[in-house]
């Protein structure tokens, strides 16, 4: 029978809840629920892409890893050419689809463009340093 300290050995860590995960995690959520809500109901609000913005700053800061820079900037990247083309060409199946699914894409890509920056900078300085 093993002991209750072999027990404990064997269980997974328990994750690390901070006050800066949280905000972190809500900020992210928060943004793209925004992001994707403004795309379906608003057109072109200023003072909502000015929260976007802030909340993709937050994000930069907090959320973004130094072992998850290389996949979030490849992640921005191809938001980045999906947010250049176009799907407007789904208006033809159904009324409105593609302009909906373009500001939808411009909205995140207004939150995630700040939090890509500040990880691109955090990148570059990294390879700066010597080593």
């Amino acid at each position: 029978m093993p002991n209750n300290r072999m027990i404990r050995l064997n269980r997974p860590p328990k994750p690390k809840w901070n006050v800066q995960a949280i905000i972190g995690m809500v900020a992210f959520f928060g943004g793209m629920f925004l992001a994707v809500l403004t795309g379906i109901f608003c057109k072109d609000i200023a003072s909502i892409s000015l929260v976007l913005v802030i909340l993709g700053i937050i994000v930069g800061v907090l959320n973004i890893t130094d072992r998850d820079i290389m996949p979030f900037l490849i992640a921005a990247v191809a938001l980045v050419v999906v947010g250049s083309g176009s799907f407007t060409i789904l208006n033809d199946l159904v009324s409105g689809l593609g302009t909906i699914l373009n500001e939808i894409v411009n909205y995140i890509a207004r939150f995630m463009v700040p939090a890509a920056i500040i990880s691109a900078v955090r990148s570059m300085w990294r390879l700066a340093q010597p080593t």
